[in-house]
């Protein structure tokens, strides 16, 4: 918390807790030593200080590959003519959305009628932006073309 608070920021790209989570074993085996030993918290101030280095290092490799991800293919795709909705859209599929991308969901996240959604979507597949995934029917989605 209080590295938190000394960072002066609201918001963090890695995640202390998740990786004290990954390594609970060690962080229970250090704690225990710590407590049962002399008392002298140098080799616990190391471990957790590892620890927030590997949280930091994780958040950096992740937030490469989804900014060199975005990168690539946004420079494929610089000349095409797209809308505010269809950058909108393409940016959270990108950023790693979760679930299936229907048109409804585009509608609801984009706040336009479900039939605008689906022009949207039909002029990304048709320029292969987007494809339609395997299942069909009602359950028809979509995700990122190659």
């Amino acid at each position: 918390m209080a590295l938190a608070r000394a960072e002066g920021s609201s918001q963090r790209f890695y995640s202390l807790s998740a990786q004290i989570q990954r390594e609970r074993k060690d962080y229970y085996e250090m704690l225990e030593r710590t407590q049962k030993g002399t008392m002298d918290v140098t080799p616990w101030l190391a471990w957790f200080l590892g620890c927030l280095l590997r949280a930091i290092e994780g958040a950096e490799t992740s937030l490469s590959a989804v900014l060199g991800g975005k990168s690539r293919f946004w420079q494929r795709w610089a000349e095409t003519p797209l809308n505010e909705r269809q950058i909108k859209l393409d940016n959270r599929l990108l950023d790693g959305f979760e679930g299936k991308l229907t048109s409804s969901k585009w509608a609801s996240m984009a706040k336009c009628s479900p039939d605008t959604a689906l022009r949207d979507i039909n002029e990304l597949v048709a320029l292969s932006v987007l494809r339609k995934s395997d299942a069909g029917g009602r359950s028809t989605s979509y995700e990122l073309g190659s």
